[in-house]
């Protein structure tokens, strides 16, 4: 059985394990949001960042990036990404049904907000978000870049993302 992740922030552009296949896919009841607070990789408990998660919204879906294992690498990308994602234990594990673009669905690796967490943060207007992603740096760097990135390869893939959007271009102007 080959394992799938989904990806739809960092994970697009910065897998960090080696991927087999690549296909476009989207992921039913949740959107993609700035509602996380980074207190380690894109700002500081002094001066948290915003990073992307996975909001649990029944009506809506998230489009993004299912990425497959190399067969023989499951067990060392799972603990990978569990270090690197389950951090702070703001996020949680699932198992999610993807659909793919070329019709198939997979059972994938999905990492999703706890809205319990204090790292919480759903529901802050966009200019909100701009202001604190423009001004933050964390242990991987700043917050723009974080943001830039995504954004940049949405656009590559095809993906729209309106909100991301609008927060790319706000932020770039905040930045110069």
């Amino acid at each position: 059985m080959a394992m799938w992740v989904f990806g739809y922030g960092s994970l697009l552009w910065n897998p960090g394990f080696e991927v087999a296949e690549s296909v476009i896919g989207t992921l039913p009841g949740y959107a993609r949001s700035f509602c996380m607070r980074s207190i380690h990789h894109r700002g500081t408990e002094e001066n948290p960042g915003l990073v992307l998660a996975l909001d649990e919204h029944p009506d809506t879906a998230c489009e993004g990036i299912a990425l497959r294992v190399v067969p023989g690498q499951e067990a060392e990308t799972l603990a990978y990404l569990r270090e690197r994602e389950l951090i702070s234990s703001a996020y949680v594990e699932r198992t999610l049904t993807v659909h793919l673009n070329d019709n198939r669905d997979v059972e994938a690796v999905v990492y999703v907000i706890d809205e319990a967490h204090v790292q919480y943060c759903g529901g802050l207007p966009l200019e909100e978000q701009a202001q604190i992603i423009a001004n933050a740096v964390g242990g991987r760097g700043p917050n723009t870049e974080y943001l830039y990135n995504t954004a940049d390869h949405l656009a590559e893939v095809g993906l729209h993302d309106p909100a991301l959007e609008w927060l790319n271009a706000r932020v770039k102007s905040l930045a110069t």
